[in-house]
């Protein structure tokens, strides 16, 4: 038996994220299938991390384990062929096929995901960007964001920007790297950490866009950590601005 590290690329509009469950598409669920089909056994991926419904990867991480012993093309190949067959399955390719030791986890060995949040600044909608990005129609302040963004920088509990249906046991976690810029209108927001809480990135994007259309200043952003309170925060924003852009190993 072999271990082989997938990099995956999705399109999460059509799913309800990336773990399976009873009812509804998901982007495990539907490459589970295809792998089986594929292998002809029963096959379990491992994720770096679970995205949920509407969230895009532009570098999700997986591992399985493989009885046969094939090539890594016919790997990639066979595994895109079947995956293109499934309902959906067109908006997910299999973009790497690595072998890997036998310790190697998707999930464990990672040392830092980045995430990228976009956000489409215009007072019109745009058709062409809709699917992955947040369109806010108030012209954003990029200067107020980028001093706020400061503050959520380094350790600390971040229970202010955590969902209730968080099942993390603490909310204290280390944001290593936020860089925020802007090109024409789009605005895009990168997150990087060890591990999020759960929407934590959405509501951190939800509050800077306070900030930039002046609803809170960037000194703001220090208090709300300390009142570690989800109220005090911003909007959890839309799914649909959210990829996984790269996990770090």
């Amino acid at each position: 038996m072999a271990r082989y590290k997938l990099t995956i690329e999705y399109k999460g509009t059509n799913f309800i994220g990336w773990q399976k469950q009873k009812k509804g598409y998901s982007i495990q669920g539907t490459i589970e299938k295809a792998a089986k089909n594929f292998l002809q056994n029963e096959i379990d991926i491992t994720v770096a991390g679970r995205t949920d419904s509407g969230v895009h990867a532009e570098a999700q991480v997986a591992h399985l384990d493989i009885l046969k012993k094939l090539k890594i093309k016919n790997i990639l190949f066979g595994l895109n062929f079947y995956i293109s067959k499934e309902k959906f399955g067109k908006d997910i390719s299999i973009k790497k096929v690595n072998k890997v030791d036998a310790n190697f986890n998707a999930r464990f060995s990672a040392k830092r995901k980045t995430y990228k949040y976009k956000i489409y600044n215009s007072q019109s909608r745009s058709p062409m960007h809709g699917y992955n990005t947040w369109w806010v129609s108030q012209k954003l302040n990029i200067v107020d964001m980028k001093k706020a963004s400061k503050y959520l920088l380094g350790n600390h509990d971040f229970s202010s920007f955590r969902s209730s249906g968080c099942q993390a046991q603490s909310p204290i976690k280390t944001l290593d790297k936020i860089v925020i810029n802007k090109k024409k209108n789009i605005i895009t927001l990168a997150f990087t950490a060890r591990s999020f809480l759960y929407n934590q990135v959405r509501i951190m994007t939800g509050t800077l866009k306070d900030v930039g259309i002046g609803l809170k200043n960037p000194e703001a952003l220090k208090t709300i950590l300390q009142k570690k309170k989800r109220a005090s925060a911003g909007v959890t924003a839309p799914s649909n601005g959210l990829t996984l852009y790269k996990v770090y190993y």
